[in-house]
């Protein structure tokens, strides 16, 4: 374990739920995940923290969830994931003349080129969240991924500036300062999910970034090696399931269940005859619900999400074969069966699904490894590329914190027999200590088809 290296903690403030994770880079610049921890989410609707006593409450519990993964661990700063329909973004630009022209240009130089950026005019009850440099001029010399070393009078660059409404980020801030921690910084959702799935090599062929959560679809758009567009989408998975809910006239948690277990994103795909039995409420008959119904809510839904995916692609002008990379779909809802078949069809470009684990170290859980905990991951990410280029004071954890067994990946020896009565023996992964690890998780999953009324009705 290299200790020399800061232990940095995630915050997913989920709607769907809160996910906090910390990691720390091994000697290879592999992530190594050190503690994880997640709670059911409430009082987060769409993105936005409406309820912050419920917000705290579920942040607390997915924090003691991630102490109790790794005793060892001490958590005080946090990246704060913040996404949410307010969340805005504009172009601008920004030159400065610089002082001493006889020296190269230096790191000091762009840094005040970005603060500059920060006394943008915005609209009153907004606030300027993240400011990224797209590309950089020196003098007459156009698309500069990196000035710092060149010669010239005059530095500028086109800046994508984000912002977002100031009561919306207030409760954020509220609800983890009153969790007992601190907002090390505010980190763009769709941006935190594409450093987690996206490679040096997505980022030049062109690619949008799809994560589609509990609330929000969040997108990032790169082209070229720059960040072009970023917005959030209003709808998502709870969408898809509040739909069912409505259009089949279930409870929500069958909704849910029904949607994760027999759901799909392309209704041709479904099966005709095949047919999901629920019990009736409080003895009234069984119902027989069509698989082939469910999937049209579902697909219509994810229809119209990837619509509003393709009218911002239209925005910037890359909806057509542009972006070589195509759609880099993640978040918990890209889990859906068949859903890179209607990306295609409705987009128009290649997709996939983007995992996380192209920074983590190996060995980890495959839980570790889902779309759902993009956003974390790339927290994280966020959080050491500020410390690599020493934009933040970071306080080193010298002490030595392993990785604990329950988020190892373990193998065990099994006695196979094949069909001719063959012992081989063969190493399989089981994931050791993980049963109780979960346990508290599932203590909590309401069955799929119990007789009682729904709560939140």
């Amino acid at each position: 374990m290299n200790n020399e290296q800061p232990i940095i903690v995630g915050l997913d403030i989920g709607t769907t739920k809160i996910a906090v994770i910390a990691g720390r880079k091994n000697e290879f610049g592999k992530l190594e995940i050190l503690g994880f921890g997640r709670a059911n989410s409430n009082g987060v609707k769409h993105g936005q923290v409406l309820n912050i006593d419920e917000t705290i409450k579920a942040i607390k519990a997915a924090l003691d969830d991630c102490l109790a993964s790794n005793p060892d661990l001490k958590i005080r700063d946090v990246y704060v994931g913040v996404a949410g329909h307010h969340i805005k973004s504009l172009q601008t630009r920004g030159d400065i003349v610089r002082q001493n022209t006889e020296n190269e240009i230096t790191q000091k130089e762009i840094d005040q080129l970005v603060e500059d950026q920060y006394k943008t005019y915005i609209p009153a009850g907004d606030q300027i969240i993240d400011v990224i440099a797209q590309e950089f001029t020196v003098d007459n010399f156009q698309n500069i991924p990196n000035p710092i070393g060149y010669g010239g009078v005059k530095v500028g660059a086109n800046f994508h500036i984000i912002t977002g409404d100031k009561n919306a980020i207030k409760n954020i801030n509220r609800s983890v300062m009153k969790a007992g921690l601190i907002t090390k910084d505010l980190v763009l959702q769709p941006l935190a999910s594409s450093s987690a799935v996206m490679c040096q090599e997505d980022l030049e062929s062109g690619v949008a970034i799809v994560d589609i959560g509990g609330g929000t679809t969040d997108l990032a758009v790169f082209y070229e090696g720059i960040l072009k567009h970023t917005a959030v989408i209003p709808f998502a998975g709870e969408n898809i399931t509040n739909d069912i809910k409505t259009g089949l006239g279930v409870l929500r948690t069958q909704a849910e269940a029904m949607k994760v277990q027999f759901g799909s994103a392309l209704a041709n795909e479904a099966k005709a005859n095949a047919y999901i039995t629920i019990p009736g409420l409080r003895g009234m008959p069984a119902k027989e619900i069509s698989v082939k119904n469910l999937a049209n809510i579902v697909q219509a839904r994810m229809s119209e999400i990837l619509d509003f995916v393709t009218y911002h692609l239209k925005q910037v002008g890359l909806d057509n074969k542009a972006l070589n990379g195509g759609v880099v779909l993640t978040g918990g809802g890209s889990q859906l069966r068949h859903l890179i078949q209607l990306t295609e069809y409705v987009t128009g470009l290649p997709a996939r699904i983007g995992f996380p684990n192209e920074h983590l170290a190996a060995g980890h859980i495959e839980e570790l490894a889902k779309p759902t905990y993009s956003t974390c991951i790339g927290l994280i990410l966020k959080g050491y590329d500020d410390y690599e280029h020493n934009r933040k004071q970071f306080e080193k954890d010298y002490r030595k914190v392993e990785v604990p067994d329950g988020l190892k990946r373990t193998e065990e020896e099994v006695v196979l027999v094949d069909e001719e009565g063959e012992v081989s023996r063969e190493k399989l992964e089981s994931r050791k200590g993980l049963q109780n690890f979960w346990s508290k998780f599932k203590d909590g999953i309401i069955e799929l088809f119990k007789e009682e009324e729904d709560k939140h009705l």
